[in-house]
């Protein structure tokens, strides 16, 4: 049963002078040279993440302060006014919650104190922790006392949201940045803890709980006592801190990325169902793939550096052989896709109602393009002619056959692995853009057609690559577009490149000449020109109602008298063309 009398290890390891405080030497390098010289401001901004140290900091300040040796910092800790600060009871320091005192009426109350000298100590000082939080209204009432405060008032500020505080109260105040602490330094913390509290524990497990802590000293801590408690007494492994944190371990995870690098799917989706049915949470899966994806990353940088090829992180956790193994074999454009996918899919899972859902669905599409030949390769292909390779995750082949089959195999210059696609025959891909409008056209795509037809200018077509010059008023998403429906219609992946100039008229524009032409050499034809010669005002309909008129024709008929009977009086014609029946 617990004692009545125990502390949690977060209070118990407080720091009781900044001698104690970790990473933050800057903080206290700058603090110590303002004292010794004399430079105090009269309100200082503490800022950082949760854990770090900033509400201690602050009490450290108010003990430096009003030491009876001081100001100093290096408070002598057993003095009247160190003692009473330590133990949150003197009357001349203030601290305040922001969260649960925002108005402005509370800031008035705090304003009102300002007016009178400090009971015992040196300093007034008020603490107000999470000032952020504050009313628009309250520190609007702060500022005047905040920029004119008696010789004798301090403020010490702290907040985890910088941002939120006005500009006009940071320009009042003296701003601390405290850092996160670096996973090694809190490690190494952890490990002089754990030995004063006489806990045998292994060094992966204090790297796993630095690593936890994300920065956070109070937050390592607290992992730490669990992990005390769970022990009972025995030795703390990485195994158990594993099970309690819910995180997978890093040979699984390594395991479950190799898969995914060489596009096995199957597998891939496996793993990750063990480990969320051994209790991982599918968020920390993909966190755990992206610090992969990292370590790996930056070990290809270092390949050809010995000496930090050797210097592993404390805190890393990692395989570094085996990581070495995979930064070998993988290109830098395969670890930046998955990075990249990797990151959009963590937001998809946190934001999800099926998490598990949402993360099979990110390493699918990561899947979809790990084993993509890098960009130099893709113009290598288009420059031989031969058609895009496809992806496992290829969309489903359209209504003109059957899919491509595919089959892994090694290729050097992409991923671990890549694709070796049995593509459709040249034959079958559309040879020119008119067969392209044409399969546009066959599978009801008016308004893709549309667009192509009057708001694409052609600059370069082969087959599997298609480059043009969008109209102005075209739509943006037009490229998009156009690719994925010729690689679900083709079954090829297809490149469409965008050009600012040069090409072709558009389709429309040339369907437009084009029967412009037919209508010149129907209106040319003797037999016609006859016709209209004989009828003034008649006119040529039926062709097509939307070409514009044409000026007259370059060759005017021949006139003929009014008592000339025209080529269509009788015994005019000589017979040797037939007209056809008549009406």
């Amino acid at each position: 049963m617990t004692s009545p009398e125990y502390r949690v290890l977060a209070r118990k390891y407080r720091p009781m002078s900044f001698g104690e405080l970790i990473g933050h030497d800057t903080l206290v390098r700058t603090l110590t040279n303002a004292f010794e010289s004399g430079r105090i401001a009269h309100a200082f901004m503490l800022t950082g993440v949760r854990g770090v140290g900033k509400t201690t900091t602050a009490r450290l300040i108010a003990r430096a302060l009003n030491c009876v040796n001081g100001p100093t910092m290096t408070p002598c800790g057993v003095c009247d006014a160190c003692r009473a600060i330590a133990e949150d009871r003197h009357p001349d320091v203030l601290e305040m919650d922001a969260a649960s005192r925002t108005g402005v009426d509370d800031m008035r109350e705090l304003i009102d104190g300002v007016r009178y000298r400090p009971v015992s100590a040196r300093y007034k000082v008020y603490i107000i922790d999470e000032v952020h939080m504050l009313s628009k209204q309250a520190f609007n009432a702060l500022l005047k006392t905040l920029e004119e405060p008696p010789p004798d008032i301090k403020f010490i500020f702290a907040t985890t949201e910088i941002n939120k505080v006005p500009v006009t109260v940071l320009s009042r105040c003296q701003r601390y940045t405290l850092p996160r602490i670096p996973a090694e330094t809190l490690a190494r913390y952890y490990g002089e803890v754990s030995a004063k509290e006489g806990v045998e524990i292994e060094p992966a497990a204090l790297a796993l709980i630095a690593r936890a802590a994300d920065g956070s000293v109070r937050d390592g801590l607290s992992i730490l006592d669990q992990a005390i408690a769970l022990s009972l007494g025995a030795a703390i492994s990485e195994a158990s801190v594993r099970d309690m944190l819910g995180v997978a371990d890093r040979g699984l995870v390594f395991d479950l990325f190799e898969a995914l690098m060489r596009g096995d799917a199957s597998d891939a989706l496996d793993r990750l169902e063990r480990l969320y049915n051994a209790g991982t949470d599918p968020a920390m899966v993909l966190q755990d793939l992206l610090d992969v994806t990292h370590f790996v990353t930056r070990l290809k940088l270092e390949r050809g550096n010995d000496a930090a090829a050797t210097a592993a992180p404390v805190a890393d956790g990692f395989d570094r052989k085996r990581g070495l193994d995979l930064a070998g074999r993988l290109g830098m454009a395969a670890l930046g896709r998955s990075w990249q996918l990797l990151l959009k899919g963590l937001a998809e899972v946190q934001a999800a109602p099926q998490p598990l859902k949402a993360a099979e669905m990110a390493l699918i599409r990561l899947i979809h393009v790990a084993d993509l030949p890098p960009p130099a390769e893709i113009l290598k292909l288009l420059q031989d002619g031969k058609a895009i390779p496809a992806g496992p995750g290829s969309p489903a082949p359209g209504p003109g056959g059957p899919g491509p089959r595919a089959e892994l195999r090694p290729v050097a210059g992409g991923a671990a692995t890549a694709l070796a696609v049995e593509a459709p025959a040249p034959e079958a891909l559309p040879q020119n853009f008119a067969e392209v409008m044409a399969l546009v056209q066959a599978h009801r795509e008016g308004i893709l057609y549309d667009q192509l037809a009057s708001g694409l200018h052609l600059v370069r077509y082969a087959p599997g690559t298609i480059e043009f010059r969008p109209e102005p008023d075209a739509p943006r998403d037009l490229a998009g577009r156009l690719g994925q429906f010729l690689q679900g219609a083709t079954g090829t992946r297809w490149i469409i490149g965008v050009a600012s100039e040069g090409g072709e008229p558009t389709w429309r524009e040339q369907e437009t000449a084009r029967r412009r032409r037919e209508f010149e050499e129907i209106a040319a034809h003797p037999m016609v020109r006859a016709v209209l010669a004989a009828f003034p005002g008649a006119r040529i309909v039926g062709h097509d109602e939307e070409i514009p008129p044409e000026p007259p024709p370059a060759e005017e008929p021949m006139p003929y008298e009014e008592d000339d009977p025209g080529p269509f009086a009788a015994g005019a014609w000589d017979g040797e063309q037939d007209l056809g029946d008549e009406p």
